[in-house]
Parts: C-alpha cells; sequence; structure tokens
C-alpha cells in the first residue's frame, strides 16, 4: 500500500463529526458483558451482536471506523458478507485489534507490558488481506504508589512504536493507544503529570522507530480524576487539563486524536470530549473511539432478542449522534432529548 493510500486512511478515520467504534472486546471481555444481560457467549451470539451493531441504517454518517477482534473480521453478516465488507459498504473503515493484551512487566510488580510483536509483520499481512484499513495496540499504564516506574513507561512506549512501524510497513494506519487507568485514588493532577510523561516517551519512541505521524491516530485517555479520589474534576477542568497536555506533547503532524472512554458514563464522556472542542485553536482533530460509552446503551436494549434488534439499533445510533455532535462542540442535554432520524 503506497503512502498517499495510508495518508488517506488516516485522514477518513478522523473526518469530522465522525469517531471509532471499538468492537474489539476480547471473548472473555464480551462474556462478561452479556452475562450482564443473562445472554449465553457462544460464537453466534457474538456474531449475531456485532451483525446488529454493524448493521444500523445510518451508522455512518457518525462512525468512520470499526476496531474488530480477530474473530469478527473472519465472521459474516446474516446476509453472508464479511464483515470488512458490510462496513465498507456502509462506508466505514474495517481495523483490527493486533495486541495479544497487557501481561505482567518482569521486576515491576503492579505493572504490565502489552505484548504481541511475536509474527506481528505476518499477521498484519493476513489483516490486509482480509480487508483490515488499520490496527489497534493498547498500552496499560497504571496510577499508584510508586508507579508508574519509568521501566514500565519505556516497555510500552517501545511496544507501541515497533507494533506502528510493523503496522505502517505492512499498510495498516496504526492507532497508538497509551492508556492511563482511571482505577485508583490519584488526583487529577497526579494523571496529568503521568499523561505527559507517558506522551513524551511514547512520540520519543515513534521517531526513533521512523514512524510516519501522518499515517498515524493518537488514541489517549482523557486527564481526568481517578475513581476513587475524593475530588472528582468537573468537566471544564478536564477539558482544559486534556487540551493543554496534548499541546506539551503531541506533534501537529499527527493526523488526529481519537479518545477512549476508559470507563467515563456515556454522556459524561461525551461531554468531555465537547468541552475540549470549546478551548479551540487545535492543531489536529478531537475526536472519540469509544467502546462501552456507545455500546452499553444497544447492549441494554437489545437483551439477546431479535425483536429489539430495532432499539437497540436506535441507542447505538443516538450515543454514535451525540458523539458526533461533541466533535463539532454541538452537544448540549437538549440533544440528548432528540431521538435520532436516520
Amino acid at each position: 500500500m503506497s503512502a498517499n493510500n495510508l495518508a488517506a486512511i488516516a485522514q477518513a478515520m478522523v473526518a469530522s463529526g465522525k469517531g471509532i467504534l471499538a468492537a474489539d472486546e476480547s471473548t472473555g471481555t464480551i462474556e462478561k458483558r452479556f452475562k450482564s444481560i443473562g445472554v449465553e457467549c457462544t460464537e453466534e451470539s457474538r456474531r449475531g451482536y456485532r451483525d446488529m451493531l454493524f448493521s444500523s441504517k445510518g451508522l455512518g454518517q457518525f462512525i468512520s471506523g470499526v476496531i474488530l477482534y480477530d474473530e469478527t473480521l473472519r465472521q459474516k453478516s446474516a446476509d453472508g458478507l464479511p464483515f470488512g465488507s458490510l462496513l465498507e459498504k456502509n462506508g466505514i473503515l474495517p481495523g483490527i485489534k493486533v495486541d495479544t493484551g497487557a501481561k505482567d512487566l518482569a521486576l515491576c510488580p503492579g505493572e504490565t507490558v502489552t505484548e504481541g510483536l511475536d509474527n506481528l509483520p505476518r499477521r498484519c499481512a493476513e489483516y490486509v488481506k482480509l480487508g483490515a484499513k488499520f490496527a489497534k495496540w493498547r498500552a496499560v499504564i497504571t496510577v499508584g504508589r510508586d508507579i508508574p516506574s519509568t521501566t514500565c513507561i519505556a516497555a510500552n512506549a517501545h511496544a507501541l512504536a515497533r507494533y506502528a512501524a510493523i503496522c505502517q510497513a505492512a499498510g495498516l494506519v496504526p492507532i497508538v493507544e497509551p492508556e492511563v487507568l482511571m482505577d485508583g485514588e490519584h488526583t487529577i493532577e497526579r494523571c496529568e503529570e503521568v499523561t505527559e510523561w507517558t506522551l513524551n516517551a511514547v512520540y520519543e519512541a515513534l521517531y526513533l522507530n521512523r514512524v510516519t505521524l501522518e499515517h498515524s491516530v493518537l488514541k489517549p485517555s482523557m486527564v481526568i480524576s481517578g475513581k476513587s479520589c475524593a475530588r472528582q474534576a468537573g468537566v471544564g477542568e478536564v477539558a482544559e487539563r486534556t487540551v493543554r497536555t496534548l499541546r506539551r506533547t503531541v506533534p501537529a503532524a499527527v493526523a488526529g486524536i481519537t479518545f477512549l472512554s476508559g470507563g467515563q458514563g456515556d454522556e459524561t464522556a461525551t461531554a468531555h470530549l465537547n468541552a475540549m472542542h470549546k478551548v479551540g485553536n487545535l492543531p489536529w482533530p478531537l475526536s472519540f473511539s469509544y467502546g462501552r460509552a456507545l455500546q452499553q446503551p444497544a447492549l441494554k436494549a437489545w437483551q439477546g432478542a431479535a425483536a429489539n434488534v430495532a432499539a437497540a439499533q436506535a441507542a447505538l445510533l443516538h450515543r454514535a449522534r451525540m458523539n458526533g455532535l461533541a466533535c463539532r462542540g454541538r452537544y448540549s442535554a437538549d440533544a440528548e432529548k432528540q431521538p435520532f432520524v436516520a
């Protein structure tokens, strides 16, 4: 794939008013979500659920791409169309999660490093043949007493950079995802410090590994108070600190930034994104790459029943539309009350 194609894909991923649906949950993760609604987790139930999401009429108005799990990229819709082809038919780019998960980092208690570099060139080549246009790799940074360590941040930054270089060589746009976890008692000030540290390390590693920034997308966590922190920062403060941190660390050449929700509530994640667009003068598009914050309302409405598919799709489209508005700084409480019309 030529550099021009990678550039075009990266720009399409961060198109104005659109974001990315993260539907790359592992089998174990989606099983937990299915249990919450009393649905048995089988290959067919997983296929049916994702078919319901991807076939939502009008989804392409607000979703530029979907991150898929290995199993999902190989599955087909009820009409016999491979999911990658179904998405492209609806104007949505298919992507693929390529990491194999966070594993304990040797000699660093309480910390992890994401693995999956083994055979990654071969796997990326296969994913390109299956229709994938971009890829994702998630690094996890935990904030706690005496952590993160320099070792943890360096190890994860190096892995992200190696992954990104391999993807670009294979013809995939890499989504670089360094997530500073919300879990913990840390303050928003501490989150800002760790996020700045992490992003600086990531972009140094990307430079050393010759990654073309224009052909990459960043998927960071927001600068936010730890879940158990006594003082929970407001929407405005989260927006100001997040944008300030990104300005300090992320080169303007990066194609765009698509935030993860990281366990935030559906509407809270939308409000934070919206507030960031009020700050103004941003060198890159700010968008979303939400998983649970997009899917949860649809999952609850679905309940595994065919009779509920229309309601579930309406719930997904509503949240996608709300986040599309937030990408333009036009989200409001009143908008939440307006039903989606395809």
